[in-house]
């Protein structure tokens, strides 16, 4: 699996899953906190090409998968 990189920001409790199932399944990630790397929903939204009204945003790779909900469907559906 390529690397997931989830833009996120502290105290977002759905960001805090997102690492957490990276972590589990050892996965290779990046964290991008928005907050302290001063990058706003508008930039996100130049990015993905839609708007963007919550975190996390997550990638895989160069491909948007979504928000958590998204990105947990698609694990469970990969294989192990």
């Amino acid at each position: 699996m390529e690397r997931i990189t989830i833009f996120g920001r502290e105290g977002c409790g759905y960001c805090r899953r997102a690492k957490e199932l990276c972590d589990i399944k050892s996965l290779n990630y990046r964290y991008i906190d928005i907050q302290r790397e001063g990058i706003s929903k508008a930039d996100l939204e130049k990015t993905i090409g839609k708007p963007v009204l919550t975190v996390p945003q997550i990638f895989h790779g160069q491909q948007h998968i979504g928000g958590y909900t998204e990105f947990a469907r698609l694990l469970q559906q990969t294989p192990a």
